[in-house]
C-alpha cells in the first residue's frame, strides 16, 4: 500500500507541478503583458470586489467539496446531494450580491463597481455546476485531466484578455478573464466526466456530510475573510491605484509562496485521507513534505525580496514601483505561509474539522485585529506588518495542531526547518551587504545579488548535505525516474 501510494503521490505531483508552473509562466507573461495595458485603477478596482466573490464561492462549497474527498466512498447520492445544494446556494448568492451591488458601490464612492459584480457574480454558477466534477477527479487523483484543462483554459483566457486590454476595454478585460477561467474548465469536465447528478436530495447524505463539512465551511470562510480584509480596508482608506499597486504585490508574492505548496498539498490532502488511520506515517509525510518545502521557497523569498525591485521594473515598468515596497514586506509572511497548507489540511484529513474551526476563530479574530491596529497606527506600512504577524500566527497555530492531533510535535517540525531559514536569512544579509558596498547599477545589482545567493546555498547544501536537501533531491529523483 505504502509503495502504491509512493507511485501516486509522484504521478500527481508531477501533473500537479507541469499544471501549476505551466499556469504561472502563463500568469506571468499575462502579468507583464497587462501590467503595460492596464493602471493600478483597473486592478485596484477587480481587488476591491474579491472579499465579495470569495466568500460567495466559499457558501458555494460550503466544505463539502473537503468532505467528499475525505469520505472514503461516496455514493450516487452524495454527489447529487451537494450538486444541487451548489447550485440553489448559487442562486441565493447571486441574488445577494445583484441586489447589494448599488450599496458596495457607494462603498467604495465608485458607481462602475456595481456593474461589474453584477457581471462578475456569474461566476458563482459556473462554479457550483463545477465543483463535484472537480472534486471527483482531485479524489481519484486523476490530476492529468485537471492539468491539461487548466493549462489550456489559462492560454485562451490570456489570449482573450490581452486582446481585449489592448482594445481599451481596462477592468472589463479582467472581469472577461475571471469568468472565462472558470467556463472553460466547467465545460470540459461536464462533457469528460461520465457522470451526471440524479434528481435526488438526500437529506441523511446531506446530514452525514453536513457534519465534517460544516465545520470545513466555517473555517475556510473565515480564513478567506481574513485573508480578503486587508484588501475591503484599503479599498475603503485609500484610493483604487493604491489599492491596484497592493494587489499587484499580492499576488506576485503569492506566485512565488504557494507554486511549490498548491503542486503539493492538491496532491497530498486526498493522500492524507488515506493514511489518516496511522499517525505516524502522516506525520512522516508532514515532516518531509515540511522540508522540501523550506528547502526550495525559503532562499526563493529572500532572493525576490532583495530583488524587487529590479524584478518589477523589469516586468512591470516603472507605473508599478509603488508596488515593491508592500511586495518586500509581504514575502516575509511568505515564508510562513509556504507551510500552512501542509499543516493544515493533514488535520482536516483526520476529520478534527470541529477543532480546527475552533482554532481558525482564534486565528483570524487575532489576525484581523492585527491588520486593523497595523492600519490605525502606522497606514499602509502597519497594516502589511499586521499581515505578516497574522501569518506567523497562524502557522505556529497550525504546527501546535499538528503536534497534538498527530504527534509530530511543533517543536521538531520547528528544529527541522531552522537550519534552512538561518543559513537563507544569513546568505540574505551577505548578497544585500555586497549590494550596498558596490553600488551598482538597478539590473546589475539584482544580477549580482541573485548569482551570491545561488551559489552560496548550493555551496552550503552539497557541502554539508542537510536532511532537507537530502529529501528534496530525493523527490527530485523520483519525479525524473517516473517521467523517464
Amino acid at each position: 500500500m505504502a509503495k502504491n501510494l509512493k507511485q501516486k503521490a509522484v504521478s500527481g505531483m508531477i501533473w500537479t507541478a507541469l499544471q501549476r508552473y505551466s499556469t504561472m509562466i502563463i500568469q506571468f507573461i499575462s502579468g507583464i503583458i497587462l501590467a503595460r495595458l492596464l493602471t493600478p485603477y483597473d486592478y485596484g478596482c477587480i481587488g476591491m470586489l474579491m472579499i465579495f466573490v470569495v466568500l460567495a464561492e466559499s457558501f458555494i462549497d460550503g466544505g463539502f467539496g473537503s468532505a467528499l474527498i475525505q469520505k472514503k466512498r461516496p455514493t450516487q447520492e452524495d454527489y447529487s446531494t451537494i450538486f444541487f445544494w451548489n447550485l440553489g446556494m448559487a442562486v441565493l448568492l447571486y441574488a445577494i450580491l445583484f441586489f447589494s451591488a448599488p450599496a458596495i458601490a457607494r462603498f467604495y464612492r465608485i458607481p462602475l463597481l456595481c456593474d461589474v459584480l453584477r457581471v462578475q457574480g456569474v461566476i458563482l454558477f459556473i462554479y457550483a455546476f463545477n465543483v463535484v466534477q472537480r472534486n471527483q477527479l482531485q479524489k481519484k487523483l486523476n490530476f492529468k485531466v485537471l492539468s491539461i484543462v487548466t493549462i489550456t483554459t489559462s492560454i485562451i483566457s490570456l489570449v482573450v484578455t490581452i486582446v481585449m486590454a489592448y482594445h481599451g476595454y481596462g477592468v472589463w478585460s479582467l472581469v472577461t478573464q475571471q469568468i472565462l477561467t472558470a467556463l472553460i474548465p466547467a465545460l470540459v469536465f461536464w462533457f469528460y466526466i461520465k457522470w451526471r447528478p440524479q434528481l435526488t436530495f438526500s437529506w441523511q447524505s446531506f446530514k452525514e456530510l453536513f457534519s465534517f463539512g460544516f465545520y470545513m465551511f466555517l473555517t475556510h470562510l473565515l480564513n478567506q475573510f481574513g485573508q480578503q480584509i486587508q484588501g475591503l480596508l484599503i479599498g475603503k482608506f485609500y484610493n483604487p491605484s493604491v489599492m491596484g499597486l497592493y494587489t499587484k504585490a499580492y499576488h506576485t508574492e503569492k506566485l512565488a509562496s504557494t507554486s511549490m505548496s498548491q503542486v503539493m498539498t492538491q496532491v497530498t490532502y486526498p493522500l492524507y485521507a488515506e493514511v489518516q488511520d496511522d499517525k505516524q506515517v502522516l506525520g512522516n509525510m508532514i515532516k518531509k513534505i515540511t522540508m522540501v518545502l523550506s528547502y526550495i521557497t525559503f532562499p526563493l523569498m529572500f532572493i525576490l525580496l532583495l530583488c524587487a525591485k529590479p524584478i518589477f521594473v523589469f516586468l512591470y515598468s516603472d507605473r508599478w514601483l509603488g508596488s515593491v515596497p508592500y511586495f518586500q514586506v509581504l514575502c516575509i509572511a511568505g515564508l510562513a505561509y509556504c507551510l500552512q497548507s501542509v499543516n493544515y489540511q493533514s488535520i482536516a484529513a483526520i476529520g478534527k474539522s470541529q477543532k480546527m474551526f475552533i482554532w481558525t476563530i482564534v486565528k483570524r479574530v487575532v489576525g484581523i485585529l492585527f491588520v486593523i491596529i497595523g492600519l490605525l497606527l502606522y497606514g499602509m506600512n502597519g497594516l502589511l506588518i499586521g499581515m505578516v504577524l497574522n501569518t506567523w500566527f497562524s502557522y505556529f497555530v497550525n504546527i501546535g495542531l499538528v503536534s497534538r492531533y498527530i504527534g509530530y510535535k511543533w517543536w521538531n517540525q520547528l528544529f527541522d526547518i531552522l537550519p534552512v531559514m538561518v543559513v537563507s536569512l544569513i546568505i540574505a544579509l551577505i548578497s544585500y551587504g555586497i549590494g550596498q558596498l558596490y553600488q551598482f547599477q538597478l539590473y546589475i545589482d539584482g544580477l549580482c545579488k541573485l548569482f551570491v545567493y545561488i551559489v552560496s546555498y548550493l555551496i552550503w547544501s552539497f557541502l554539508f548535505k542537510p536532511e532537507s536537501f537530502v529529501y528534496t533531491k530525493d523527490t527530485i529523483l523520483l519525479i525524473r525516474n517516473k517521467i523517464i
